[in-house]
């Protein structure tokens, strides 16, 4: 009987660590998404370099070709606008591109890059 009544006592302490568990899930997600989110940053940064970097470049060799190049050579869901500069000199090419946000009620800056390339072209610089 001594053995019933010691079971009896913790028997009110049974749901707690349930309780504790799902008032910590909340928690879990919201870091787990920051994670997340933080990786689709860099992510998409690394694709505005990209873009920015292959439409300078192409522009510089075939004038008119860089901003559709630009925009081939990132993945095909990201809204990227590319725009192109031809200069005597030198081709800049400029990139943003949108970070959608999925972590509720933040608000993320477009990812923007620049690249600058010589201009190649045979008809502007000589042979």
């Amino acid at each position: 009987m001594n053995r019933h009544r010691k079971w009896r006592s913790t028997d009110k302490d049974r749901g707690q660590v349930a309780l504790e568990y799902i008032g910590f899930i909340p928690i879990l997600l919201f870091v787990a998404l920051c994670g997340i989110q933080l990786g689709w940053v860099g992510y998409v940064h690394q694709q505005a370099e990209t873009a920015a970097r292959t439409a300078a470049r192409v522009e510089a060799r075939t004038p008119g070709a860089g901003s559709a190049a630009g925009t081939a050579a990132i993945s095909s869901g990201l809204d990227a606008k590319v725009d192109v500069d031809r200069g005597p000199a030198a081709v800049t090419a400029k990139v943003s591109i949108p970070i959608k946000s999925i972590v509720p009620g933040l608000s993320i800056e477009p990812a923007s890059a620049t690249a600058i390339m010589p201009n190649d072209d045979p008809k502007v610089t000589g042979p």
